[in-house]
């Protein structure tokens, strides 16, 4: 004869108490009428770091894929999983296992994974040792770590300014310091 366990047998009648300062995480789907700045979290997550206030920052988690959107009034846009898109924002930060593939206008990008498509980083681009730049790049300021890699049509200044163009393909820089390039021609 199979034991059962006394866990999955049938509950008495006990009133339903729930705990006190519990907070329901389908409360804001149950509420309807309440407004999504009630039912967000006051409290950044913990491996985030705090958006100041007025700052809106977008998360695209691990595993996640957006595709054809036109992303818009964006402060930072933290790149974890996939996206494909055309953005004009402040910061992007792709992760290691994080990819993009559009256009994007940004003031600091800082890559860790793989954009591929037109990027204009108008004050620095950031290229990490796991990071893999292809297409058409413009900069303000360059940096490469080891084993990161650019390559494409490569141009220094903002789009209103060009200045120099040096179209050329560098896969990997090979000093054990950063690498900053310019343009000193």
């Amino acid at each position: 004869m199979a034991l059962q366990s006394p866990f999955f047998n049938k509950r008495e009648n006990e009133p339903y108490n729930p705990r006190q300062g519990a907070v329901n995480p389908n409360a804001a789907a149950v509420a309807g009428a309440v407004s999504t700045a009630a039912a967000a979290p006051t409290t950044p997550a913990a491996n985030s770091a705090p958006v100041k206030e007025g700052e809106s920052k977008l998360t695209v988690g691990p595993n996640i894929k957006l595709k054809g959107v036109e992303i818009t009034d964006c402060d930072t846009l933290v790149v974890e999983g996939s996206v494909e898109a055309t953005m004009d924002s402040r910061v992007i930060q792709i992760s290691e296992r994080g990819s993009f593939k559009g256009s994007a206008d940004i003031d600091i990008a800082e890559i860790r994974g793989h954009f591929e498509g037109v990027l204009n980083a108008r004050q620095k681009l950031v290229i990490y040792s796991t990071g893999k730049v292809t297409g058409k790049v413009r900069y303000g300021t360059i940096v490469i770590e080891e084993g990161g890699q650019l390559s494409g049509e490569i141009e220094f200044g903002s789009a209103a300014t060009k200045t120099a163009t040096a179209p050329t393909a560098v896969t990997s820089s090979r000093t054990g310091l950063q690498n900053v390039l310019s343009s000193a021609g």
